[in-house]
Order: structure tokens, then sequence, then C-alpha cells
């Protein structure tokens, strides 16, 4: 799938072209299939909320693992694959994207060495429409931000509000529209791997073997997001939010009562960020919706979707493995996943290297071994 832009829901069916602009008089071209390329001019300035703040919730890995950034070689091949199925529930609310050329698709020139690739999957809730809108028109946003890509991170978190009140204002033109979606984003710039994440779902890097989460779930009964709600005029009653929502942050939702306002709210569409640089230790990257991770956890996952690459080192098949796995595990929900891989070959078998054994022989045991070389000689 290099260089290619997938955007996909249940069947993993895709669409070419550039995501339509959610203009008031397009609103409903956003959810309709046709998709119709264009330049892309940068005509977005950050979100205005975030003129005032000079730092998102960032969170670096290498400092996490107590790990240095040093100078390398190392340029990611991309490659990517993805997979989504309804499962066991009535109707399909999960959607994934998958660009691997981005700044490309989108009309931009890339300005930096190496791959630049988007990857986005979003679980909607009360409906597939706020899932569809964000997947359409997220991108789309983070391109034509002024911040873009000078500032990434600043860029993507006004792209995510943006994407959120523009939802708001669709949904003030057509009530049939109300619904939310957690959202996760990966943007692959050169070797910079950064993740924005808003909801429950995950992201898992694959680092010579062992998973190194990029994200955190982001649930009600979690002290962090817990007290947030509550400074906002929220509560938490029985691991729900406000008693109706089991997470805290998502995009929509602009229809249930006490959850958002214009001024804020205990609702938050603000995505938190993790960031590291890529080595040639690191493998791929699994990103997928909350049905993915209800069954696996993060490191049983990696180590799942590494023997399936060493089988056949196919991102897209790996994605449908995943998936299938999940169904036999009994996952009760919609399921998305995105496989991301940074090399051309399959992840290496690892093996432990064997530590030195020091023997010795007691001054008893050598008179025995005497003894017995004595009498071989007799």
């Amino acid at each position: 799938m290099e260089g290619s832009k997938v955007i996909g829901g249940q069947d993993g069916s895709s669409s070419d072209g550039r995501p339509p602009n959610p203009v008031a008089a397009a609103y409903r071209q956003c959810f309709s299939g046709a998709r119709v390329a264009s330049p892309c001019t940068k005509t977005l300035l950050r979100h205005p909320s975030l003129q005032v703040k000079s730092k998102t919730s960032d969170i670096s890995v290498e400092s996490e693992l107590g790990m240095e950034d040093c100078e390398s070689k190392f340029i990611p091949i991309v490659r990517s694959g993805a997979w989504a199925d309804i499962g066991f529930r009535q109707s399909m609310e999960d959607v994934y994207v998958c660009v691997d050329n981005f700044m490309h698709d989108y009309g931009l020139k890339n300005s930096t060495d190496g791959p630049n690739a988007f990857y986005g999957v979003f679980d909607g809730h009360g409906g597939k429409h706020a899932a569809d809108f964000a997947c359409n028109n997220l991108p789309r946003f983070i391109v034509e931000d002024e911040d873009f890509p000078r500032e990434i991170e600043r860029a993507v978190a006004s792209a995510f509000l943006q994407t959120d009140s523009a939802f708001a204002e669709a949904c003030s033109l057509d009530a049939a529209l109300a619904s939310g979606t957690t959202a996760l984003a990966a943007l692959i710039v050169g070797r910079s791997l950064v993740v924005a994440n808003a909801g429950d779902c995950r992201a898992v890097l694959c680092r010579r073997g062992k998973a190194i989460e990029m994200s955190r779930d982001h649930k009600p009964i979690c002290i962090k997001e817990k007290k947030r709600i509550e400074s906002c005029g929220g509560y938490v009653y029985d691991g729900y939010l406000n008693g109706q929502l089991n997470v805290a942050r998502a995009l929509g939702d602009w229809h249930m009562e006490g959850m958002k306002n214009r001024d804020g709210g205990p609702l938050s569409a603000e995505p938190e960020f993790m960031n590291t640089k890529l080595t040639e230790e690191d493998e791929f990257l699994i990103i997928g919706c909350d049905g993915i991770w209800d069954v696996f956890r993060s490191q049983n996952a990696v180590d799942f979707a590494r023997r399936r690459l060493q089988s056949h080192n196919d991102p897209a098949v790996c994605s449908k493995d995943l998936v299938d796995e999940a169904l036999k595990r009994k996952s009760g929900d919609n399921l998305a996943v995105v496989v991301v891989c940074f090399q051309s070959q399959p992840p290496p078998n690892l093996v432990a290297p064997r530590g030195r054994v020091q023997r010795s022989i007691s001054a008893e045991g050598l008179k025995e071994l005497q003894s017995f070389l004595d009498r071989l000689g007799e």
C-alpha cells in the first residue's frame, strides 16, 4: 500500500481523492462516497482555544524509557494495511484511514527527508456520522494549519478541535447527524512518530519485540481524567462520564446535555500526545479501536502480529489476522485495526544471548578423577 491512500470501514473498501471542505453548504457531502482532489491552500489558523496555550500534554517515549536520541541514518520504509469488521454488533461504527504519502496526497510539498504518512482510527458511538466526519476531515484540517509541518503537535491539536467545532455546526444544520467518536491519529514525518489520542483507541509500537504503548486510554475512572472532569463540572458515576459515556475524551456528542459547550465541558476533544524517534529496532505500529484491546493486551497483540508478519510480511493480511483472532476471542465490539511496518524485511527472529557459565571442580572431585584415571591405566 506504499504511496496510497485508503479510507475504509466495515469491508475494507477504499476511495481516492481528498475529503471535502466542511463548509455549511457542503456538510452533506462529507458523508457521500464522492471525493474530488483539488490543490490545497493553507487557509486555517490554529484553533482559537490554542492561541494562548504554549504546550500540549505531550509525553516523550524516550524520556519514559530513559533512552537518548542519538544520531541515526535509519530511514523508515513505510508499508501499511488495515482491516475492519462489524463483529457481533448490528451496525458498524468504526472507521479507519491510511495515507502512506500524506503531503503529496494533500497537495503539499514534502520538505523533509524520508516518509510522511498519516493513519487514523475512529470509533463512533450513537451512530457513525461523527466517525465518518472526523475520518474525512481531520487530515485536511492538519495540512491546512499554518503550523504544519513545522509544529506538528500544535497543528494536530488544533485540527482535532477544528474538526469537533465543524461537526457541531454540521449537527446544528441537521440533528440527524448527532453522534460522537473517539479518535486516534498517528503521523510519521521522517524519523518522527507522533501519536495524538482522544478516547480509548490505542497505538502500540513494536520495538525489537517489546510493546511500547504510544497512547493512554482515556477512561473516566482514570485519576487524571476524573480530576479534569470534576474540575469542568462533570462527574463519574459507575465508571461513566456523567453516567452516560465510558470515555473521557471524544469528538462530537454535542447533543448530550452537560457534556460540551463552546467554553469547554467535561467531555474533551483535545488530544494527548506521545512521540518518539524511530530507530532500526522499531519494527511496526498497531493502532486499533477498543474492540481489539478488549481481548488483546498490548504485548500479546505485538507478539501475535510479529509472528504473522514473520510468516507473510504483509501488513494488510496482518491486520485481518488481528481482527479474525479478536473475533475468535469473542470481542463484542466493532473491530478496526491498522498495521504500519517500518522495514522492508519481516521482523527478525530474536535469539537470547547465552551467558558464559563458569565451571569449577572441587579438590575432592579432582582426587576422584585422578583415582579413576589411575584405574584405567592399570
